[in-house]
């Protein structure tokens, strides 16, 4: 897709207003939005007010082919300049007996402050609901992941819904993390060191497969879950609070959902809904990150307290001022950015260890 005069002119915008100082910024935004003790972001404030003096459309609003096109042109017009890596490789999972799947790989560059030998490798699995985004629309955020974090990224292209409906998202997830673990030597990481992690629907196909892939060789060393979705079965006091006005909305999820289980799919398969699976125990170790304004805040709380329930080593960390999905903005947000450096150092000390 190529930028429209008014999408330079829109990202343009965008980087002036996010290098502004902070106190310019509440200005713009106007009075500040709290909830729950909770004060938006005054960056994501000005965010917000911009889409909605723009107009933004939601995605639910649109046929799929128009929402994907939305998604990625938003997502080029919120990113900041090229964070420049080591690598870039486009390739193919083509193990045998499993659907081709594209991805593309991000190696670092050979600097200071990396790990002995080669680095280990993070399997990114991006956000869109399932139905919308990409390994374009998600290029800021691995390329932030592979530079600060000094990790190989590996960010699949898992095939969408509603083409393609659950599960094979999940199978595609499943068959990246085998695929990363055997070949790092030809890639030049390590294989043996492994992590997986994804936003929002990522983050639910990540808790997934580690809990498809637990008991075996292939089992991720670390799980990375930001702002995920984990139980299609009911609906949370944060989705009520927060499902209108805060980018992800509650129509949105009710169309996501419609395109990847269908109508005839059961909610509380744990393949869909991670959090309703009958034993977490023996799960790898979860950094699970949530967003005080995130109507799927309430959910991903609730996985981690599971899951440390189970005996499963859990941090928790929630960042009060953020919205979902806040990863995308860590080239545009200050507060982004500094939370984008806490899972970047989550995943450096568990792939270290």
């Amino acid at each position: 897709m190529r930028p429209t005069r008014r999408d330079r002119l829109e990202r343009a915008v965008n980087r002036v207003a996010s290098a502004s100082p902070a106190r310019l910024q509440s200005l713009l935004a106007g009075s500040g939005v709290t909830s729950e003790g909770q004060r938006l972001s005054p960056q994501f404030a000005l965010a917000l007010r911009a889409l909605a003096l723009t107009g933004k459309t939601s995605y639910d609003q649109l046929d799929v082919p128009a929402a994907r096109a939305l998604l990625e042109k938003e997502s080029w017009t919120f990113t900041g300049p090229t964070i420049e890596v080591g690598a870039v490789h486009d390739v193919t999972l083509d193990e045998p007996g499993e659907v081709a799947v594209p991805a593309r790989l991000y190696l670092p560059a050979d600097e200071p402050g990396g790990f002995d030998g080669p680095p280990p490798v993070v399997v990114f699995l991006h956000g869109g609901g399932w139905v919308l985004g990409s390994v374009e629309s998600h290029d800021a955020v691995t390329r932030f992941l592979c530079r600060h974090g000094r990790v190989a990224v590996l960010s699949v292209d898992y095939r969408l819904a509603p083409e393609h409906p659950f599960p094979a998202a999940v199978e595609d997830a499943v068959h990246a993390v085998r695929w990363a673990r055997r070949h790092g030597e030809r890639w030049g990481y390590d294989g043996s060191r492994l992590a997986v992690a994804g936003d929002s629907a990522g983050g639910n196909l990540s808790a997934v497969a580690c809990q498809q892939l637990r008991g075996t060789d292939d089992v991720p060393d670390l799980q990375v879950l930001v702002v995920p979705g984990v139980d299609f079965s009911r609906r949370t006091a944060s989705r009520e609070t927060y499902g209108d006005g805060f980018f992800l909305t509650d129509g949105e999820m009710d169309w996501y959902e419609d395109h990847y289980l269908g109508p005839d799919t059961d909610r509380s398969d744990p393949r869909a809904s991670p959090l309703l699976a009958d034993d977490l125990a023996g799960l790898p170790p979860a950094y699970v990150v949530v967003a005080g304004f995130d109507p799927l805040r309430d959910e991903g709380e609730a996985y981690a307290r599971a899951l440390r329930d189970a005996g499963v080593p859990v941090t928790l960390r929630r960042h009060t001022a953020l919205v979902h999905p806040f990863i995308n903005g860590v080239t545009m947000s200050d507060e982004a950015r500094a939370a984008g450096f806490e899972i970047v150092g989550a995943i450096r000390l568990g792939l270290r260890a």
